[in-house]
C-alpha cells in the first residue's frame, strides 16, 4: 500500500480542510500513474485529493480498514482473478460494513461480465470501461462521487446527533419516572434543544399520591437566576 500526498510524520500540519481520500485499486502500475496525473489538480469544496494505492484485493481491503474515511474507491475488476474487483466491492459492504465509501468499477474488457447484471447485483456507484473513461469523464465521475459521499456523511452525522439527543432526554427521564413510581425523589441533568442546553432537574414526591414538584436550573451557571 502506498499513500500519496500525505504529510510526513515530522512535517508541520498543513492549514485548511483535510483532503478527500481516493483509493486506486489496480494491478497495473501505469493505471495508478495515469489516474493520479489526470486528477492532480482536482479540488472539491476547497479540498484537494489525496491518493492511496493498492495492487491486489487483500491490499485494497487492508487499506480501507486503516482508512475508514476513504471517500472513493476506483476499483479494477480483473486482478488476481477475473472477478477480483467484484468480490472486493461486495466485501466492502458486507464484511467491512462501509456503506459510505463510493465504489467505481473500472475494467479493461468492454462488455465484461454483463455490465447491467453487475450494476444490479453489486452495491457500486458507477461502472466504466477504461478506454471510455476520458480525463473529463473521470473528473466528472470523481466529483459526483465525492458530492454523494459528502451528502451521505453529513446525513449520518445528523442522525447520530439526533440519536444522542434522544438518549440524553430518554435515559434520565426513564430514571426519573422509575424514582417517582418508587416514591423517591430524583435529581439529574437533562439536555434540551439544539444545540443542547444542559438543565439540572430535581423532582420530589408531593404530599398526595400522584403529586410531585419539579424544579430546574440551567447547568452552565449555578449562580445565575436560571430556575425554570
Amino acid at each position: 500500500m502506498i499513500e500519496d500526498d500525505m504529510p510526513a510524520p515530522d512535517a508541520q500540519p498543513q492549514a485548511g480542510p483535510p483532503p478527500w481520500k481516493v483509493l486506486i485499486v489496480d494491478d497495473d502500475v501505469d493505471v495508478h500513474v495515469v489516474t493520479k496525473f489526470s486528477l492532480s489538480n482536482a479540488h472539491f469544496m476547497g479540498r484537494r485529493l489525496s491518493f492511496l494505492h493498492a495492487y491486489s484485493s487483500e491490499e485494497a481491503l487492508s487499506v480501507l480498514r486503516s482508512h475508514g474515511d476513504t471517500a472513493l474507491v476506483l476499483l479494477d475488476v480483473i486482478m488476481e482473478t477475473a472477478d477480483a474487483g467484484l468480490k472486493v466491492a461486495r466485501r466492502i459492504r458486507d464484511e467491512l460494513r462501509n456503506p459510505l465509501v463510493r465504489v467505481v468499477l473500472r475494467t479493461g474488457q468492454p462488455g465484461q461480465a454483463l455490465e447491467h447484471s453487475i450494476i444490479l447485483d453489486y452495491d457500486i456507484n458507477d461502472f466504466w470501461c477504461k478506454t471510455d473513461l476520458t480525463t473529463r469523464k473521470l473528473f466528472t465521475t470523481v466529483i459526483a462521487s465525492l458530492r454523494s459521499y459528502h451528502s451521505l456523511h453529513e446525513a449520518e452525522q445528523r442522525i447520530a446527533r439526533a440519536e444522542a439527543a434522544l438518549r440524553s432526554v430518554h435515559e434520565p427521564a426513564a430514571a426519573m419516572l422509575a424514582a417517582l413510581r418508587a416514591g423517591q425523589g430524583w435529581s439529574g441533568e437533562i439536555h434540551l434543544g439544539e444545540p443542547a442546553v444542559p438543565v439540572r432537574v430535581q423532582v420530589a414526591p408531593g404530599p398526595a399520591t400522584g403529586q410531585f414538584t419539579v424544579t430546574g436550573r440551567f447547568a452552565p451557571d449555578d449562580d445565575a437566576d436560571g430556575a425554570v
